[in-house]
């Protein structure tokens, strides 16, 4: 039974993903032995992924095809199921690791804000603005179209003019 194994694990073509699934068990205890950290975890685990998977796909196919034949299409059979299987596997990991989007003044943007200066003009104010996580912030505005607007009005930021920092914003119950 191993030498049959064996046979199959060194014949063509799993002898190919053979050799890189060595490498990558290498890798693998490097990784555990020397406790080495990198900072693109998809990356080593996608091509280990994509290398079991095709070996395993090319061990499958070299057992089940007749000696010599159709060795190739074996081959790349075995590639189309790694590519596939590790692309299928490897969605909850790339949502797992996505980086987070650095917070911009432009998230503001389409949000509705509290006035909490006295008045809002088209040289002075201050709102309050609630952001996704729950927190607020209190934000320099200007009024557009010399509409103005005062202390607990509900304002609508439209515009953000990075230039002079700070948002525009409308009456949110006439629409300016």
């Amino acid at each position: 039974m191993m030498t049959e194994f064996l046979a199959a694990a060194l014949a063509f073509p799993t002898v190919l993903f053979s050799l890189l699934l060595l490498i990558v068990l290498a890798y693998w205890l490097t990784v555990a032995l020397v406790g080495l950290d990198f900072d693109a975890p998809v990356m080593p685990v996608s091509i280990s992924m994509f290398v079991v998977i095709t070996w395993f796909a090319a061990l499958v196919g070299t057992v089940l095809t007749p000696e010599g034949k159709l060795r190739y299409a074996v081959l790349a059979g075995s590639l189309l199921v790694g590519a596939l299987v590790t692309k299928i596997l490897l969605i909850p990991v790339r949502n797992w690791t996505k980086p987070e989007k650095p917070a911009s003044r432009n998230d503001f943007v389409g949000r509705t804000a509290v006035v909490r200066t006295s008045r809002v003009t088209e040289q002075y104010g201050q709102a309050e603005v609630t952001a996704d996580d729950g927190g607020t912030a209190v934000v320099q505005v200007r009024a557009a179209q010399s509409t103005e607007l005062e202390a607990g009005q509900t304002a609508l930021i439209f515009d953000y003019d990075a230039e002079g920092e700070f948002f525009w914003v409308v009456d949110i119950t006439t629409g300016g």
